[in-house]
């Protein structure tokens, strides 16, 4: 590893491979977390009316439990929503389930749990889904578990400060080259100096830091952001920002520029979604996830389409390394429910209350959760297995090369 972090784009190319099947390697949970392909490949090899068809809205398109969790809106209030929409379409709601399914089946397998948890959790994956669809009209919600409760504490109590320190390791006015950060070309440096003029990106950054179209805001600093999985090898940049007023100390705030790129969702037929992907993600997290999407902007960098948005303190993933056996139950309930409310929301009354029918029927032979559901998981845990040894396998013959 180069510690200044300069790479030619065929060297940034190799590494950002190398790292993504490292990731994938780590754990069988990691391996369901960045292999999106995978859940849609045996998606599309399902016979017509094997899963609900549920009424066409945003969906995720990616919904594992490393995409939900605490969001600051414009004003810092936090809730927990769906925190990456690259993969959002229109499209059934029947899917976003099934791959939350799938990621709590095995976030508890990593978790050493026995099967009958894995039934639990299902059964009450349906249950919190089902409250999240009427969420908006009696404003309820189940109480929260303690792993949503722990980090929505920790999203409270942060700002700028700890931003910087996580994420730049330092508060003072640079991006710290090295592991994560990388330096940028000559032509990488000029399109972001030349995005940063634009009137679209200085008003958005302005209008979420509370600043009048008076003030000034200029890039300070910038460099390739190696972060996430699936987004590995696409366009991805950390941008630091100085925004001034007269008479008033300079602010500080931290952009991320992220690639968008064709989904492997597959789209309701005869849906109508903006053509350029940058555009659907940012239409899919304003319909899913208000929070986010208004901290959000459709922009193109360097011929491609990036979605930009500014993060926020309080945007913390909902890492789960172990869970107990009340907690994983617990949590299948909540975070259904959350993903019940983005879906619910998009709905009429009358289209949600049939909705709500439809997904929790349950079959004469049924027990627990409904058998699409559970079958579905099954199958699919079963194949992501198998998936990821042979990715072990792959791995560790590479590393012995």
């Amino acid at each position: 590893m180069r510690m200044n972090g300069t790479y030619g784009p065929k060297e940034r190319a190799i590494v950002l491979e190398r790292q993504r099947t490292l990731k994938m390697a780590q754990s069988a949970h990691a391996y369901v977390r960045g292999n999106t392909l995978k859940f849609y490949e045996w998606l599309d090899g399902l016979p017509r009316g094997t899963l609900p068809e549920g009424p066409p809205v945003w969906i995720c398109g990616d919904c594992h439990l490393g995409n939900l969790g605490p969001l600051a809106d414009a004003d810092g209030r936090v809730d927990i929503q769906i925190r990456d929409l690259d993969q959002t379409v229109i499209g059934n709601p029947t899917h976003d389930l099934v791959r939350l399914g799938l990621s709590l089946a095995s976030a508890a397998r990593g978790s050493d749990l026995p099967g009958v948890v894995t039934a639990r959790m299902l059964e009450e994956m349906i249950a919190g889904y089902a409250v999240g669809l009427h969420a908006d009209e009696d404003d309820s919600h189940p109480p929260e578990p303690d792993v949503v409760r722990s980090v929505r504490r920790r999203a409270l109590g942060r700002h700028w400060k700890h931003l910087a320190r996580e994420r730049l390791k330092r508060v003072e006015p640079a991006i710290p080259l090295g592991r994560k950060f990388w330096a940028l070309d000559a032509g990488e440096r000029r399109a972001l100096d030349e995005l940063f003029q634009e009137e679209a990106v200085r008003h958005l950054v302005l209008a979420l830091n509370g600043r009048s179209e008076g003030a000034e805001a200029r890039l300070i600093d910038a460099a390739y952001w190696m972060k996430g999985c699936s987004s590995l090898g696409f366009l991805r940049y950390a941008v630091l920002v100085g925004i001034t007023e007269p008479n008033e100390k300079r602010r500080l705030a931290l952009v991320d520029l992220k690639e968008a790129v064709e989904t492997a969702a597959p789209p309701a037929p005869g849906a109508q979604m903006p053509p350029d992907p940058a555009e659907r993600v940012v239409t899919g997290a304003r319909a899913l996830s208000p929070n986010l999407g208004e901290r959000m902007l459709p922009v193109h960098l360097l011929g491609k389409p990036v979605v930009m948005r500014e993060l926020a303190p309080q945007d913390l993933k909902l890492d789960v390394d172990q869970f107990g056996r009340e907690e994983a139950v617990r949590a299948a309930h909540y975070l259904a429910y959350v993903v019940g409310k983005a879906h619910g929301r998009q709905m009429e009354a009358g289209a949600r209350s049939a909705w709500r029918a439809e997904v929790t029927k349950k079959g004469a032979t049924d027990e627990g959760a409904p058998s699409w559901l559970w079958s579905s998981v099954v199958e699919l845990a079963g194949r992501h297995e198998v998936g990821y040894l042979q990715h072990c396998l792959r791995y560790a013959g590479r590393q012995a090369a």
